[in-house]
């Protein structure tokens, strides 16, 4: 085994690989934390039922996060009626949810905040001041809103503002009104919340609900305990779901460039040990004794890293939580669990990476010669191998082919393509540095100084002479400036190619856009005189699976909007995806399940491509407004013959262009897609960073009798320090150069695809901050990891040295 003296003798070789793997492992510790951490708890309004029962989920497929189909009102009725007369139950009540807004407040998309009275009894807070509802206009608000019993207020509701008086205050949230209020705002029912007598076991009383479920034929599933996590809202879950993708990429990313980092240190580091490896091959030392060694060294510094960023994730594991959160990408009141076998697995995992990283460097320091003991030249004598040809020709081959597969790709595979473009240029480059080092490295060096001196010969000299060393630190910075301008340049380029496709799909001269609320109200629509070309937003739930699907009720200006005639009464305008998914044509009688359970069998009346409209189905909308009480307009447009928009106060609504519209609509995704890539970038630019850092220190700290020489040899401190930052600038100009060349043809295939795939023109757009970041980063880091270290050794010995000789 190798010992920790050894290690302390050789920190800036293995400085890299232990800071790699201690931020792995924290990386995936925290991750792991918060992933198998519950949800957000029983949601405040449901937490004073111990028993819940909602309706079955339909079918969803992907990443949707609708709502459950709600029952149909007789099923309803009739599943309340047998959970009232259980033994043990004091009350089933029906949960009647509504939308519902006090202006000014802040509220998301699909949030229901209003409810009937009868289900303030299923909640964990009651009455502060006041009574309950009991005339038609009185209503029960938070405490917190400022209002107290006897104000009148104005609440806003899908029809239009509506006036109430304030007959009583809560201690918690919502908004409660009568219950036939409420019915005539709801639309179906998906929960019903049962009130246990005094001393009745929730358990029994479940174990008796899942029967009577049964019995009633409608389905349903009874929660207890924990269990009601379950009914935590969509968004939350959908919030939580992005937060996943994050981590999981996180992890995975981590995971990855670890092992990357690990093996490119410990190559580099047997690379410049194969004299001591020479020398241990003359004296006897076997090539499974060599291989034994490298992988001790690996297995020690990965066990003391791991170790660190195993308590290290730990411990930050519930401030990485609160930032999520304050990010959005977990929702409020979500908290992490501890759980102690999460950082023994990721410290077993962290030293399984380095051993993973370092087994091809065990393996070619296997392979040392005792001849190596000889040689004293630094020279690369063949730095490249006829497998590292092949490797990396097939790579870019690969990625090449990945370029042109992305501009005939669809939307669903260009992601991965795009991807598959960048990994494999990457690797290949990367494997073929060696072999373009000589070729270019003297034209880039020779503009460093006005005139050719010794330090620009010395310069071009020292990169051409040690291939390995000027390879290993071109490659990070290749890899960084890569991943760090692909991942912005494609997110800009997407965005705007989206936003562009979206105002090109409609003819519109400028839009009716929601201002403080999650969608526009009748009277907004009506009161600006645009309420027939409003789209009417809801969900509605397609065939015997009764898969979530979105939906637009529409009046008489959707054909002149979208080119395609309204559906009349009894019809349904269908996405050919839908279609598909369904088996659905024109002319079938499609079965839709709506927001009040209702069921209804349609004709369909067309099936349009899947980018003519941004919704999967296009119905009457005097349909959806019957059947959903509670739906709000996305957007109304104003055609080019329509009259400007007349201000409406207090609906929050206001007119904005087309293209300022399509750009906001998606305001809240494109805002967690950004926080997702730059946490990607910062990472990926985190671990090139610690591998430039690292390879550089170590390249430097070795070259100490190199400087000794050259001050011996007349040098001064000032040109061998510019000798040392020659080398890295045009290291890391060249990986630059290279990293460039790697994203124009994943950008430019990006570009063809989405060109192919929206029917819009499309052009690339380059992140330039993020290419000058990049660069200028691995400049200012490279700088300081290898002019720092020179200027500290020539203040040493070397430098003594040389004054003395002077002297």
């Amino acid at each position: 085994m190798i010992s920790l003296a050894t290690v302390r003798e050789r920190w800036a070789s293995f400085l890299g690989s232990f800071v790699a793997v201690a931020l792995g492992v924290a990386v995936v510790t925290m991750s792991a934390l918060i992933l198998l951490s519950g949800g957000t708890g029983v949601p405040e309004r449901l937490a004073g039922a111990p028993v819940l029962v909602r309706a079955p989920a339909g079918e969803q497929a992907g990443a949707q996060f609708a709502e459950n189909p709600p029952w149909a009102p007789t099923r309803a009725k009739e599943l309340r009626q047998k959970l009232a007369g259980l033994p043990g139950v004091r009350s089933a009540v029906a949960d009647r949810s509504f939308y519902a807004q006090l202006p000014g407040i802040k509220q998301g998309a699909g949030e229901r905040q209003g409810h009937g009275w009868s289900s303030a009894a299923l909640a964990s807070y009651g009455l502060h001041e006041g009574q309950e509802p009991s005339a038609r206009d009185d209503i029960v608000l938070d405490r917190a809103l400022g209002h107290g019993p006897g104000d009148r207020i104005t609440v806003l509701t899908a029809g239009g503002p509506q006036r109430f008086t304030v007959s009583g205050t809560l201690k918690g949230p919502g908004y409660y009104v009568t219950d036939a209020c409420a019915t005539d705002l709801t639309g179906g029912i998906r929960v019903i919340g049962l009130t246990l007598e005094q001393g009745a076991s929730a358990p029994a009383v479940a174990s008796a609900a899942e029967r009577a479920v049964s019995a009633a034929g409608g389905g349903g599933e009874v929660l207890i305990g924990e269990d009601r996590d379950k009914l935590a809202p969509r968004q939350d879950e959908m919030t939580r779901w992005i937060g996943a993708q994050v981590l999981t990429a996180m992890a995975a990313l981590s995971a990855f460039v670890t092992v990357f980092i690990v093996s490119s240190a410990f190559a580099f580091t047997v690379a410049q040990r194969r004299r001591e490896f020479g020398l241990l091959r003359t004296i006897g030392a076997t090539p499974k004794q060599l291989r034994r060694m490298v992988c001790a060294e690996a297995l020690t510094v990965g066990a003391l890293g791991a170790a660190v960023g195993a308590l290290a994730g730990l411990a930050l594991a519930p401030s990485a939580a609160r930032v999520l959160v304050d990010a959005g990408l977990q929702p409020d009141g979500f908290a992490v669990q501890a759980r102690w076998w999460v950082p023994c697995v990721a410290l077993l995992l962290g030293a399984a990476v380095a051993l993973a990283g370092a087994w091809s460097a065990s393996r070619r320091a296997a392979r040392v010669a005792p001849l190596e003991a000889m040689r004293e030249a630094a020279v690369d004598e063949r730095p490249m191998t006829r497998r590292r040809w092949i490797s990396g020709l097939a790579a870019i081959t690969a990625g090449v082919g990945c370029a042109v597969g992305t501009a005939f790709s669809g939307s669903d595979t260009m992601v991965l393509l795009g991807l598959g473009t960048a990994m494999g240029l990457t690797t290949g480059l990367t494997l073929l540095i060696p072999a373009l080092v000589r070729p270019v490295v003297g034209a880039l060096a020779r503009p460093l100084g006005s005139r050719k001196g010794a330090t620009a010969l010395l310069v071009r000299e020292n990169m051409r002479t040690a291939v390995r060393r000027t390879s290993a630190t071109i490659a990070p910075v290749l890899a960084t400036v890569t991943f760090a301008v692909l991942i912005t340049s494609t997110v800009q380029t997407t965005e705007t190619a989206d936003t562009d496709r979206q105002a090109a799909s409609v003819h519109a001269s400028a839009a009716l856009a929601p201002q403080g609320t999650p969608g526009l109200t009748d009277a907004a629509t009506a009161g600006s005189g645009l309420q027939e070309n409003a789209l009417l937003s809801t969900t509605v739930y397609g065939g015997s699976r009764r898969s979530p699907l979105t939906a637009a009720g529409v009046s008489s200006g959707f054909q002149r909007l979208y080119g395609h005639p309204a559906p009349h009464a009894g019809t349904v305008v269908v996405t050919k995806a839908v279609a598909a998914a369904h088996g659905w044509s024109q002319g079938h009688r499609a079965v839709l399940t709506f927001e009040d359970g209702r069921r209804e069998r349609l004709r369909v009346a067309a099936v349009l491509s899947d980018e003519a409209v941004p919704y999967q189905l296009v119905l009457p909308r005097a349909l959806v407004r019957t059947h959903d009480p509670s739906a709000l307009a996305d957007v109304a447009y104003r055609t080019t013959g329509d009259t400007p928009v007349r201000p409406v106060g207090g609906l929050g609504a206001h007119e904005v262009r087309v293209e300022t519209y399509a750009a906001s609509a998606e305001a809240e995704e494109d805002r967690l897609v950004w926080i997702f890539t730059l946490m990607l970038v910062a990472m990926t630019a985190g671990y090139t960073a610690i591998a430039v850092a690292s390879t550089l220190l170590t390249a430097t700290a070795d070259r100490a009798g190199d400087l000794r020489i050259l001050r011996l040899s007349g040098a001064t401190s000032r040109q061998v320090l510019r000798a040392v930052a020659g080398e890295t600038v045009c290291a890391v100009v060249l990986g630059a150069v290279l990293g460039m060349v790697v994203v124009i043809p994943a950008l430019l295939g990006m570009v063809q695809g989405l060109r192919e795939n929206l029917g819009v023109p499309v052009e690339a757009t380059v992140a330039w901050p993020w290419v000058v970041g990049a660069v200028g980063g691995c400049l200012v880091l490279g700088l300081a990891a290898s002019v720092l270290p020179a200027h500290t050794l020539l203040r040493g010995p070397a430098g003594r040295r040389r004054s003395a000789r002077v002297g």
